[in-house]
């Protein structure tokens, strides 16, 4: 499987400048290659391979498209494909989509490589933090070590990216060839299976009655609308609005980083600590555009959470499964008789067999017990507080959301 290792990158002054001015051009290339596609015959439309052909006419025709490595260019009118590739399956799904969009000056923000000689890796560089890396027509450039840097030909992909902050980054793709292998359905222990209910109230919460609070990013959120409110006083386009419009993208990184931290260190424990974890597959694109709280849904990212959990599953060995998440609330999980009652209600109190706990603690057995049966690890139609949890409910164990972002990297 293919694992991405992300890094700091130092560039000198001349280099960065060289490596943005390459940048801009290939943009300029990508929007020429949309261009050109969507002027084609509807029928008769250019593959990624035409139009790498046709590269060499733009060159002779464009002498700056000549300045920027070729590999380089080929590699974004590659993305190209692939992106349209995506809009294409999502079109089949059932999606309403447009076309490719014209990129402005500073939306397109990075360039790759794939081919191990159009870059090199230099570990002679006297210091255990900091390695050299060098990219094709960009130069010699000082990245931040702060794992284990693979050899050139160990590495897939190359890709530097200066992002809004002003910051360079260097992500390496690998290959990881030695994965655990999951267990198999035969050998699960109950003891090792949770099912995780997210929400707002917690971030999580799991069939084993543990609780995590959901980030405050009150103090974050005021920064970045201090800052903002700074940027709109200025002259759009002068140097001292730049220097604010930096100012903006940092505090806004600082809370990107604060919630991906976050979700890190929880899906990290989640992978490690159960053979099988079962999750609802939400759709969150509706939840956000019909939902009061659109805001602390799309703070609690729970798209990229599930990503980041499937990602490490894979590395780990671990079993993940996604389940229907409709009428994990209103069931059940004693007997399986449906409950209707509104979202202020937060426990659940069945009128059928009298059961009664918090309404997430039994989402999140439900949420196991359709996991467990959709992967076949031996569960029946009986009831799923008898087949995949113990008997009785545990108490409650609540974890602030401070405590998980101060604990420190689990990877590390």
């Amino acid at each position: 499987m293919k694992r991405t290792l992300r890094f700091r990158a130092y560039l000198p002054d001349e280099v960065a400048s060289e490596a943005w001015r390459h940048i801009d051009i290939l943009r300029q290339i990508r929007n020429h290659a949309v261009r050109d596609y969507y002027n084609s015959d509807f029928n008769d439309r250019p593959s990624d391979y035409d139009q790498h052909e046709k590269l060499k006419d733009w060159n002779s025709r464009w002498t700056v498209f000549t300045a920027p490595s070729q590999h380089a260019a080929q590699q974004a009118i590659s993305q190209i494909h692939s992106d349209l590739e995506t809009l294409k399956q999502r079109q089949k799904n059932g999606y309403t989509v447009g076309r490719l969009k014209w990129q402005a000056e500073g939306e397109f923000r990075s360039v790759s490589y794939n081919q191990s000689s159009r870059f090199n890796v230099d570990h002679n560089t006297g210091g255990d933090r900091f390695v050299r890396l060098r990219l094709e027509k960009i130069g010699w450039f000082t990245i931040r070590a702060e794992r284990d840097v693979p050899p050139a030909e160990d590495i897939d992909e190359v890709i530097l990216k200066q992002e809004t902050t002003g910051d360079w980054y260097v992500s390496l793709v690998t290959t990881v060839e030695d994965t655990p292998d999951k267990p198999s359905v035969s050998e699960i222990d109950s003891d090792d299976c949770v099912g995780v209910d997210l929400g707002i109230t917690s971030y999580i919460h799991t069939s084993e009655n543990l609780s995590v609070d959901t980030l405050d990013l009150s103090d974050e959120y005021d920064r970045y609308a201090r800052e903002q409110r700074k940027l709109d006083k200025k002259e759009h386009g002068s140097a001292n609005w730049e220097k604010q419009r930096q100012q903006v993208a940092v505090a806004k990184r600082a809370i990107r980083r604060k919630v991906l931290d976050y979700q890190h260190k929880l899906t990290t424990w989640l992978v490690t600590e159960y053979d099988v974890v079962t999750v609802e597959d939400l759709d969150v694109k509706p939840m956000l555009e019909t939902s009061q709280n659109a805001k602390h849904k799309q703070d609690a990212a729970w798209s990229r959470f599930l990503e980041l959990l499937e990602y490490k599953a894979d590395l780990h060995g671990t079993h993940v499964v996604q389940v229907e998440p409709a009428g994990t609330t209103k069931e059940c999980a004693v007997c399986g008789i449906e409950t209707a009652k509104p979202l202020w209600v937060r426990e659940h109190s069945c009128p059928a067999c009298g059961h009664t706990e918090d309404r997430d603690l039994n989402a999140a057995k439900n949420i196991l017990h359709r996991g467990l049966k959709q992967l076949g690890a031996g569960c029946s139609e009986s009831p799923p507080v008898e087949t995949a949890l113990p008997p009785f409910t545990p108490q409650r164990e609540t974890v602030d959301a401070k405590r998980v972002v101060e604990a420190g990297s689990p990877e590390a």
